[in-house]
């Protein structure tokens, strides 16, 4: 009997320390610099209807929510039918340090498979899980790749269940995204069409006995942080989100780090295509160009996360200021009686560190555990 308990007590004192540990590396993250506090800048404020009425109350703020949806998704093309009743199919396995790393093919698209790799300790029970998204899955599974864009992986090590996701094919035929139904004739924005394939990834990971459906993560770099952010904010069944300096508005002073006029992001046109990975969205096609003109930004789709928190793990893509557009998602998570729902880590460089990276596992350790 005293064994059992002692086992019950350590057990608890782990979890307080895996706890506080967390809240120690992420608790400076949800509170801008006092320069930019309250802060809105030039962005159209989310609690405003497109007709211009105010939004005050809760109930406002699920309409003006249901609006700002409907106007992206319509602008961006309407999705396919979310695919709830598959599984994965599990293509080999290896029994890798305290988990088991499976590769596993499953539908994106109602027209598509793909492979991934799927990462599930051996602990019992259900357990908490995140999807990380990049150009290839096996960067995010420690397979290769530059150092710190090994998510998956670490987080396995962390006792999450993780599953590594890429668009591997049109990376190495440099279209770089996924076209539905074709590439010559899509009818949705590429990056909208991403956010689609990680939902359906995400209600085939719920579908795992190892899996806590209610708290599901994802978390992506650079190419990988616009496609986690997309999916985030578009599939509410995401519980919470980390974006490695993605861009997180509209920004021509980036060059192409914050590209998405490109036709593989949100300025698709039916190739052939010309002047790609251009600095600026001056020659841009498609919809980007009616975006920018009509005043639409990104910070709209971070309020849809309200009142789920996300970090923006910032580098040289999205530095401090980027608070500006954030206070707007703090604001209407204040209207929803919500704090420290939206955090923010910045570093000088694009690529990811070991610094940037531990408050990215402990955001997700604080959040989903």
């Amino acid at each position: 009997m005293f064994i059992v308990e002692h086992a019950i007590s350590q057990s608890y004192y782990h979890e307080y320390r895996r706890k506080s540990n967390a809240w120690s590396n992420l608790s400076s993250c949800f509170k801008p610099p006092e320069h930019l506090e309250d802060q809105l800048g030039d962005y159209r404020s989310p609690l405003m209807f497109y007709d211009g009425q105010t939004v005050e109350t809760k109930e406002d703020w699920t309409k003006r929510r249901d609006e700002i949806r409907s106007r992206w998704m319509n602008m961006m093309g309407e999705w396919p039918s979310i695919l709830e009743e598959q599984e994965f199919d599990i293509v080999d396995e290896e029994k890798i340090e305290s988990f088991t790393r499976y590769r596993v093919r499953f539908y994106w698209t109602p027209n598509e498979q793909t492979e991934g790799y799927l990462f599930v300790p051996d602990k019992e029970g259900e357990k908490p899980a995140v999807i990380s998204v990049f150009y290839e899955p096996e960067t995010a599974a420690g397979i290769g790749g530059k150092p710190y864009r090994d998510f998956a992986y670490q987080l396995a090590r962390r006792g999450f269940v993780t599953l590594s996701l890429g668009t591997s094919e049109t990376t190495k035929n440099r279209t770089y995204s996924m076209y539905y139904p074709t590439r010559e004739d899509a009818d949705i924005q590429p990056l909208s069409l991403l956010a689609y394939a990680a939902s359906n990834a995400l209600e085939a990971l719920a579908k795992m006995d190892d899996v806590n459906a209610d708290k599901i993560g994802i978390v992506g770099h650079s190419y990988g942080g616009k496609w986690a952010m997309f999916a985030s904010c578009l599939y509410d069944k995401f519980a919470a989100a980390a974006w490695s300096d993605p861009g997180i508005v509209f920004d021509e002073t980036k060059g192409s780090a914050v590209n998405y006029w490109e036709p593989w992001y949100l300025g698709y046109y039916p190739p052939p295509w010309e002047k790609i990975w251009s600095k600026t969205g001056e020659q841009a096609k498609g919809l980007y160009p009616r975006l920018r003109e009509e005043g639409f930004d990104l910070h709209e789709l971070h309020a849809l996360m309200a009142p789920r928190p996300f970090l923006v793990s910032g580098g040289s893509s999205d530095p401090i200021e980027r608070w500006i557009p954030l206070n707007h998602t703090i604001a209407v998570n204040n209207l929803l009686g919500y704090t420290q729902r939206v955090a923010m880590s910045n570093r000088a460089e694009h690529s990811p560190d070991a610094h940037s990276n531990e408050i990215i596992y402990s955001f997700f350790e604080w959040f989903l555990k």
